[in-house]
């Protein structure tokens, strides 16, 4: 669809992503070499956001699969629908026609997850986007499973057989590097790590984001997260809470930054009660003074 890394670089910053060239050209690429991309980088930096926009530009389905431990192959591949499966015993004993005896095991009584759904692609034949989100979360034996899925691009369900997609789907994968990732799943990857923005950068997704926030007001916040990511916090806030914060500020009606509304809305840029307590008083004061210079 994108003849070149501009074009897909132009296409993300229309739909309202901003996005840096190396991060384009990893994109480009993962889409003409039908490799997965790897995406790491703090929480809220805009990794998720990736395969949310690159979904909407190529028009196709975006199926996520949310990492998390004890996820298996039940809950990210397919598993049978036991109490169809049963029904339809019971209704064949019932009828007396035990030589037309479904065949429990066949693809009505499949009930499918999103690893073979992406496999077997969208209604209209186009390669879906496959989301693995925060797999950094997932167990060391699902991790090891999903070997053969991001190398042959199928997966074997014994009582049917093996499953291949006619295209691979465009996979993104996320991780906030809770545990590091096994190497032999990196090597099947492209690989790209996504930094907190710079302060330009950063202003221009405010102002794309949250185009209603008046200009000095964007500046200033923009300036201020910026200064705080400087602190020694627990959680650094990411761009979605400087977008949720701009948000939050436009609802109260404030055109530029002052202590009062910082030290009451401190809640929805920091997530973390020690990072609240060190920032009230005069640490906030200093910031918002800075901003405003």
């Amino acid at each position: 669809m994108f003849q070149s890394i501009d074009a897909l670089q132009n296409a993300l910053n229309d739909r309202g992503y901003i996005a840096d060239r190396s991060l384009a050209t990893a994109m480009y690429l993962a889409m003409r070499l039908h490799k997965p991309l790897l995406l790491e980088g703090e929480a809220g930096v805009g990794k998720t956001e990736v395969a949310k926009v690159l979904a909407e530009l190529l028009d196709t389905r975006l199926i996520r699969l949310q990492g998390y431990e004890g996820i298996d192959v039940g809950h990210a591949v397919y598993e049978w629908n036991y109490s169809r499966q049963i029904m339809a015993i019971r209704l064949a004993e019932a009828s007396g026609e035990h030589e037309s005896m479904p065949e429990i095991f066949g693809p009505e009584f499949l009930i499918k997850r999103p690893l073979l759904q992406a496999l077997e692609g969208s209604e209209d034949g186009t390669a879906p986007v496959l989301l693995l989100d925060e797999l950094d979360r997932v167990d060391d034996e699902f991790e090891a499973f999903l070997l053969e899925v991001l190398s042959d691009w199928q997966v074997t369900i014994p009582e049917i057989g093996t499953i291949r997609a006619h295209t691979p789907p465009v996979v993104i994968i996320t991780s906030n590097r809770t545990r590091d990732l096994h190497d032999a799943l990196k090597r099947r990857c492209l690989y790209h790590w996504i930094d907190y923005p710079s302060l330009d950068k950063e202003y221009a997704i405010v102002a794309t984001r949250v185009p209603e926030a008046p200009e000095q007001l964007r500046r200033q916040v923009v300036s201020f997260v910026q200064e705080l990511r400087e602190v020694d916090l627990y959680k650094v806030p990411g761009v979605a809470e400087t977008l949720d914060w701009t948000r939050a500020l436009v609802a109260l009606g404030q055109e530029t930054l002052d202590e009062r509304v910082v030290q009451s809305t401190l809640g929805v840029l920091l997530k973390n009660q020690e990072d609240i307590g060190r920032l009230r008083g005069a640490p906030a004061r200093d910031l918002v003074e800075r901003a405003a210079g």
